[in-house]
């Protein structure tokens, strides 16, 4: 079922009114976990299992609170906005620490944060009133990025055989978020097309937003 864009919402709708749910505080939690996952990515001793457990945590509540809002019809303005933010913030934040502790290149690292500054510019409006949603191709790169995190930091603490493996997935998934943000970038350019015609298609930064397109709940 396709959601209502924020906009086309009732100003009254509790949507608009939710603050304090349960799925909204795993956000928060996400949130707070990120300091202490990204400082044991970076100094965890190998063989140390505790950056691995904090990190598969953090990854999780990712799932977490979508499930939640939609189990408990606690779908909120408030979480739609955060989800993208946590989700954008934490996968570069972990991606950052891996490639200080010398797991992942740094290309890699700046491929995803340079599309996600892409994303903000040209679909950002979008994505901030509702009008475009995540596709199954963006839920898909996200739980893969996630994962490739995960087994990396696995690989380089605890077991060595699992780095080829995590570095296949960070290549897959890198390739996804180039693919997922051009998606969305031709989406948002399309609907500016049918709302305002071709004048208006080119659209400039300043009318981006400060979110980049995620998972709506």
């Amino acid at each position: 079922m396709a959601l209502t864009p924020a906009r086309e919402r009732d100003p009254n709708d509790p949507y608009f009114q939710r603050v304090f749910t349960v799925a909204n505080a795993i956000t928060l939690v996400r949130f707070a976990l990120l300091v202490p996952v990204c400082w044991l990515v970076v100094t965890g001793a190998d063989g140390s299992w505790a950056p691995v457990i904090l990190l598969a945590v953090w990854a999780s509540t990712d799932w977490i609170d979508g499930v939640l809002a939609r189990a408990l019809h606690q779908e909120s303005r408030l979480g739609e906005v955060l989800d993208p933010i946590a989700d954008r913030i934490g996968i570069i934040g972990v991606t950052l620490s891996l490639a200080i502790a010398g797991v992942v290149d740094w290309w890699i690292l700046a491929v995803i944060f340079g599309m996600d500054v892409l994303a903000v510019v040209f679909a950002g409006r979008e994505a901030r009133d509702g009008s475009i949603h995540v596709s199954w191709l963006g839920k898909i790169r996200t739980a893969l990025l996630l994962v490739a995190i995960v087994v990396l930091l696995l690989g380089h603490t605890v077991l060595p055989g699992a780095m080829p493996v995590g570095v296949m997935l960070m290549l897959l998934g890198t390739g996804l978020h180039i693919v997922a943000a051009i998606d969305y970038m031709l989406k948002a350019r399309r609907l500016r097309l049918v709302q305002t015609g071709p004048t208006a298609a080119s659209g400039t930064a300043s009318d981006a937003a400060s979110t980049t397109p995620g998972e709506a709940r």
